[in-house]
């Protein structure tokens, strides 16, 4: 096996215990970036001088017996809304263009701090307003989307162009192009992870998280990220611990809902089949399964976007008004939409937000997880704008990728996505395991069990 082909777990394992080189893994994985970026270019900015430095120096501090952490000599590439220090944050946008970092975010700096080297930042749908990241191509069909807003984290980790990656989430923008690139995804509690340094979309939806190749993984990458930054207003000082999962594949006692309602409507019979059977493994496992109703579900869509888009369009007031033409047309039609937004429909949001996380909290007190598929479809061609259901409604793009996973943004909780098989054409599909707040251990429990009776997954064959 090749050093990029190697999950961060073995990665970072062999990296301990002097069996890989730092230097060669981050050669490897730069050379996989040469090879696979014409094809699917995830990567706003490759920092091949600087990672390769940062390698030298990880194998330097190896030899002399001071590893710096638990991802030493790891290469990682962070969406380009996470500032480092004297690299640009673009955004993927031109009004972004001549943005250089000052200083690392918290989140880097965490990384940093445990050894990890940054290969490159990632492209996003514009400053993460939109579901398919349209300059990147899916890892597994170059003629389908991505996924956003996050698509150039997953798509890198999908082709080995990253061992792993950081990507932010505000209605979906971790676990949808993870689902349709075939990789783990996952939106911690909101905050959990501190947001500081990161560009805000949606301030009270926002979440940063990680993409990974493993549920392992994820969860080694969430041990370092999680706790309190008081520079974050929305940062909780919650317990924080090691949340990397055991090998035990028993599930005895675990209960695990499944919805009766809004997860498997509208829902692609091909993807449907996927999550169920994934599910009855949960069962066989030994989980019990409990059928749950989704409460509040006539209220997800127009919650989701009455907070958003509100929020968003304060954080730009002031570019839309000054340089609006540096704006993709897509994302500036949306921003200057919500200023007619009245501000009772954003506090009637707020409200039904808070009536969410009550009925939600009670239905997660009779569940231990809730297991649902993370997005209706796989990738969709990238020119395709609707989608229409055998009942004849039609639905757009992006309202398709949000609507199973804004949910778990509005209240808050968090939300794995694991890959689960691929449809008829080849295409990734993935299940999201929804847990109560600061549940991690346990959705990320299930998800590692669930992985541990599936053969290990391939890179994308990008070519």
């Amino acid at each position: 096996m090749r050093p990029f082909e190697l999950s961060l777990a073995a990665a970072a394992d062999a990296i301990q215990a002097r069996e890989l080189s730092p230097v060669d893994l981050v050669d490897s994985v730069l050379d996989r970036i040469e090879q696979v970026e014409p094809h699917l270019d995830a990567y706003v900015t490759v920092t091949a001088d600087q990672a390769r430095r940062a390698a030298r120096e990880a194998e330097d501090a190896i030899a002399t017996g001071h590893p710096h952490g638990p991802l030493h000599g790891v290469p990682m590439g962070l969406k380009d809304l996470i500032d480092v220090a004297g690299v640009a944050t673009t955004a993927s946008s031109l009004v972004r263009a001549d943005h250089r970092a000052e200083a690392d975010s918290a989140v880097a700096a965490r990384l940093r701090a445990a050894g990890a080297v940054l290969v490159g930042k990632t492209h996003t749908h514009e400053f993460a307003y939109g579901l398919t990241t349209p300059q990147t191509s899916n890892a597994w069909d170059r003629g389908r989307v991505a996924g956003g807003s996050s698509g150039g984290s997953a798509v890198a980790v999908a082709s080995g162009a990253a061992t792993f990656a950081l990507g932010t989430d505000s209605g979906g923008s971790i676990r949808v192009p993870a689902a349709l690139n075939g990789v783990v995804g996952l939106k911690p509690t909101y905050g959990l992870v501190p947001r500081h340094g990161v560009t805000s979309l949606s301030w009270s939806l926002d979440h940063v998280g990680p993409i990974t190749r493993t549920v392992e993984d994820a969860a080694l990458v969430l041990s370092v990220l999680a706790g309190h930054d008081p520079r974050d207003p929305a940062s909780l000082p919650a317990p924080v611990g090691d949340y990397r999962p055991g090998r035990d594949t028993e599930l005895a006692g675990l209960r695990v809902g499944v919805p009766r309602n809004y997860y498997f409507e509208h829902v692609d019979p091909e993807v449907e089949a996927a999550v169920r059977r994934a599910i009855d493994r949960l069962a066989d496992l030994g989980a019990r399964l409990v059928e749950v109703e989704i409460p509040m579900t006539r209220y997800v869509q127009a919650t989701q976007w009455a907070l958003m888009a509100p929020e968003a369009s304060a954080y730009h007031e002031r570019t839309l008004r000054t340089i609006p033409d540096r704006y993709q047309a897509d994302v500036r039609i949306l921003l200057e939409a919500a200023e007619l937004v009245p501000a009772g429909d954003y506090l009637r949001a707020q409200r039904a937000r808070t009536l969410m996380r009550q009925e939600w909290a009670r239905m997660l007190d009779e569940v231990d997880v809730i297991a649902a598929p993370t997005v209706p479809a796989t990738a969709v061609p990238a020119d395709q704008e609707t989608v229409t259901w055998p009942d004849g409604t039609v639905e757009g793009v992006a309202d398709l990728y949000v609507r199973l996973s804004a949910p778990a943004n509005i209240t808050g909780v968090p939300s794995l996505s694991v890959p689960v098989g691929h449809d008829s054409a080849g295409l990734p599909i993935g299940m999201q395991l929804l847990g109560r707040p600061f549940g991690e251990a346990t959705i990320l429990r299930v998800g590692h069990a669930y992985e541990l009776t599936e053969p290990a997954r391939a890179l994308a064959p990008v070519v």
